[in-house]
């Protein structure tokens, strides 16, 4: 994509209708098969960033594996900083299914409040479990918790 068709896109993103039930018709599902994509790309990436440990930890006698246990993190953190925070304001998983994500307050979705957003997702994962998802059940908007403490909202890219 060019610098130019991503600025347009990006324009498009930030007029479209926040208050149209039309906008998040469908989005609960499509979130979910997203965040499936998304987990697949990402423990994909984990299997290189693996190797780099390995070697790291015999070049360092054995130091370096000790990050084996935050390898996940390291690797999705700038994954979804890199792609939610960036001009397409969605993650490949939200592109494949038409979503993206927007500010209530009409500003881009930047690096920092999409690798917020996602420790804060896992945080809600670890204390709620299955239960994150009944929340869009009774809230506006589809939102989940973690959604409505950053002021964000997914919604259908029918662009």
């Amino acid at each position: 994509m060019t610098e130019r068709s991503a600025m347009t896109h990006t324009t498009d993103l930030m007029s479209a209708d926040l208050d149209s039930w039309r906008s998040y018709a469908g989005v609960r599902s499509r979130r979910i098969l997203a965040f499936l994509i998304d987990y697949v790309l990402v423990i994909a990436l984990c299997v290189p960033a693996a190797i780099v440990v390995f070697i790291l930890g015999i070049f360092s006698f054995g130091l370096g594996w000790a990050l084996y246990p935050a390898l996940f993190a390291i690797v999705a953190l700038p994954y979804i900083g890199l792609t939610l925070g960036g001009p397409r304001q969605a993650t490949p998983g939200m592109r494949i299914t038409g979503i993206y994500m927007a500010r209530t307050d009409g500003q881009r979705v930047d690096p920092m409040l999409a690798m917020v957003h996602a420790v804060l997702f896992w945080l809600a994962n670890v204390v709620l479990t299955p239960l994150i998802l009944l929340i869009s059940l009774f809230s506006d908007r589809k939102r989940l918790l973690h959604d409505m403490l950053l002021g964000v909202v997914v919604v259908r890219d029918d662009t």
